[in-house]
């Protein structure tokens, strides 16, 4: 009979998740797809100018290079988690270090057909790629982890700031030169462009959610989301004092876009395309925190809402890709084509809607047994069939 070198790796159920991470995730979504819905749309100035205004400066102050860090720093999280349950089971590092390189592959296969066939904002590939590079940070020593995590916060800050370099200088919004709306194109065409331009996109991804990716694997060390209640006054330190580095750094930004700050300089305008990222990876973390202490009530009571979002946090990576189909449908010519029609504000409650009908359904399958289809995919291509022993 042939031993094999460690016990079968195998998946884990949801029983006794943790609640913080679950709802953290769930919250995240709602983050995401403010930050992306607006995407969709050729003018965000369309529609009330006063509500889109308010609309932009919520978004500069709270989703816009907030969302990310916030889904990232999750990622690295979930990875340790993962780490931790395998290990307890008696999987060595060897087949711990398989299992996640093989799921961080699946995850970039994946993220690929998201975006040539979607749309070219997915991130799932770029975490893939961050998982695979980063997996062996996940034995390095706590003050490695920070010297990473800092030192990759620079070259993420920079490639992060110079996409809000653009529209600081020109004055306009920065989702309108993210714009990946359809105008005229036809599908055909929007893939052939996806497919010269993704790549290169896809590279930009991978630096800019590395350093969250590194903080959330220091994070989970410590079990800051999943045992809240040990931490509290540690985390409430730290989400009123990120969250106010983060509100001040986005300030410039939305005085140089508000028109409040009138004529800046170069040498101001890039700073502000600095800040308002560079700040935004203390708010999006702060975000996780501030949702880890509301987490610490919500487990005494278990409501209805609360047992839902957990259950949209349970099933994010189905959400996510849905939301690229929801947003397809609505915005494209292929569907309703909304996309003319609707500007900053429109596209945020589109999002909005959106995610309260989500939570719905999600708690429908928890109700039903049922697991996310995409969660349930990466489980089947992760994990190896158990097989008899052979003699």
């Amino acid at each position: 009979m042939t031993t094999p070198a460690s016990p079968p790796v195998r998946a884990t159920g949801t029983a006794d998740r943790a609640l913080a991470p679950d709802l953290a995730r769930g919250v995240m979504l709602l983050a995401i797809a403010m930050a992306h819905a607006p995407l969709f749309v050729t003018a965000v100035e369309r529609g009330p100018a006063l509500a889109n205004e308010i609309t932009g400066v919520i978004h500069l102050l709270f989703v816009h290079n907030h969302a990310r860090p916030m889904f990232a720093f999750l990622y690295g999280y979930a990875l340790v988690q993962l780490y931790d349950r395998q290990t307890r089971r008696g999987t060595d590092w060897a087949g711990v270090r398989g299992l996640l390189r093989r799921r961080s592959s699946w995850l970039v296969a994946i993220g690929a057909v998201h975006a040539l066939l979607l749309v070219p904002i997915d991130v799932l590939a770029a975490y893939g790629i961050a998982g695979f590079l980063l997996v062996g940070l996940l034995r390095a020593k706590d003050a490695t982890l920070l010297w990473v995590g800092g030192a990759a916060l620079v070259p993420a800050t920079l490639v992060t700031g110079l996409g809000m370099l653009l529209p600081l200088s020109q004055g306009v919004s920065s989702y309108t030169v993210g714009s990946i709306a359809a105008g005229d194109q036809g599908m055909a065409e929007m893939f052939v462009d996806r497919l010269q331009t993704w790549p290169f996109a896809l590279v930009i991804l991978v630096v800019s959610v590395t350093p969250a990716v590194v903080f959330g694997i220091w994070a989970a060390r410590r079990h800051y989301l999943d045992e809240p209640e040990r931490h509290r006054g540690l985390l409430v330190r730290f989400t009123v004092v990120a969250t106010g580095i983060s509100v001040l750094g986005a300030l410039p930004a939305i005085a140089m876009q508000t028109g409040v700050w009138a004529a800046p300089t170069a040498a101001e305008i890039g700073a502000a395309a600095l800040f308002q990222p560079l700040t935004g990876y203390f708010g999006g973390i702060a975000l996780a925190g501030a949702v880890a202490l509301a987490a610490i009530a919500a487990a005494r009571t278990r409501g209805p809402i609360t047992t839902a979002l957990q259950a949209l946090g349970q099933r994010s990576m189905t959400v996510y890709l849905a939301q690229s189909v929801v947003f397809t449908a609505v915005f494209f010519p292929v569907g309703l084509g909304l996309q003319d029609d609707l500007g900053l504000a429109g596209a945020t409650a589109v999002a909005a809607v959106s995610w309260v009908i989500a939570i719905a359904a999600a708690d429908v399958m928890r109700r039903t047994g049922r697991r996310g289809p995409a969660e349930v995919l990466l489980r089947r291509l992760t994990y190896p069939r158990p097989r008899p022993d052979s003699t």
